[in-house]
């Protein structure tokens, strides 16, 4: 399958994810949330994480093997593991002894945007003791969940996997994931902590804030953002949600996607579809435009239902 906006396709073989699996609890509230007193909600508990919802997203979407290296507490590993074997994942889940399953609060409102409280857990324990390089065999594609490079072990762990990666000339996508945390690191620090990954997916907020553009607004700012950092990174693909998506290489912008309709209930998890199907389009052969259209239709099923994954 070949498709315009430029680009090498990766080479046909496993995605190997390594990132997060959290427990999100997601409560849905049509009207504002009442201080002190109670506001009904529709909540449910559900399997979650960046790492795990772009993985089990790139199985459904059509991506043949896909594996994924994560730390779970052991009152879920289980459960965790059953959800990731039923969507289609390989996963290897390291059980960490003392702290319990990273867990995030989704609030979600009536414009089906959302609120996170999030606990790390176990997720960010994740470190170079759990890294084996025969995770990598057979893989033609790395991705790291962003969220590895905003503690110290987890970083660690992931510029071991990168460089892994490099060693062996597999291409690593990383996904920013958060551009609170991203403010809390440092721009300047993440970008030299990814340097060497093929591929950059923010979103808008975060692609302004790597550029060092967080003041600019509308398309113009975002286009120019993504130039600037695909200076750094070879193919950088920004997410802008109703807006579709933009692709920069090489210094300039050199596609827009459209974004698929869509009624949406909760977003939790689009960004995470967007990444897990363009990466099983890149998987089977597609040019970085057809895979960022197959991300936007993604994303558009995954804001139809609660929870991150498909």
């Amino acid at each position: 399958m070949s498709g315009a906006g430029g680009g090498d396709p990766v080479a046909a073989g496993a995605l190997l994810v390594v990132g997060d699996v959290v427990t999100d609890v997601v409560a849905v509230h049509t009207q504002p949330l009442a201080p002190a007193t109670d506001t009904a909600a529709r909540i449910r508990t559900l399997p979650g994480g960046a790492g795990a919802n772009a993985a089990c997203w790139a199985a459904r979407t059509g991506a043949a093997e896909v594996r994924l290296l994560a730390r779970v507490g052991a009152e879920s590993a289980h459960w965790h593991e059953r959800a990731l074997l039923d969507a289609g994942v390989r996963p290897s889940l390291v059980t960490d002894p003392t702290e319990p399953t990273g867990t995030v609060i989704a609030l979600v409102g009536e414009d089906a945007e959302r609120t996170f409280l999030t606990d790390s857990g176990a997720a960010l324990r994740l470190s170079p003791a759990d890294w084996d390089p025969a995770l990598l065999d057979g893989v033609a594609h790395l991705h790291l969940s962003g969220y590895l490079f905003f503690a110290d072990t987890s970083r660690e762990l992931a510029l071991v996997a990168l460089r892994a990666a490099r060693a062996r000339r597999v291409p690593v996508s990383v996904d920013p994931a958060s551009a609170g945390f991203l403010a809390a690191l440092g721009p300047r620090r993440f970008l030299d902590a990814v340097a060497g990954a093929a591929v950059l997916l923010p979103n808008e907020d975060e692609a302004l804030l790597l550029a060092g553009l967080p003041g600019a607004a509308g398309p113009a700012g975002v286009a120019r953002a993504a130039a600037e950092l695909s200076r750094r990174v070879p193919l950088v693909v920004v997410t802008r949600g109703a807006a579709g998506a933009l692709i920069a290489e090489d210094g300039r912008v050199t596609a827009e996607v459209a974004a698929e309709a869509a009624e949406a209930v909760d977003t939790t998890g689009a960004g995470d579809a967007f990444t897990g199907a363009f990466l099983a389009a890149r998987l089977a052969g597609a040019g970085s435009a057809w895979a960022a259209g197959a991300g936007c239709r993604a994303a558009a099923r995954a804001v139809t239902r609660l929870g991150g994954r498909p």
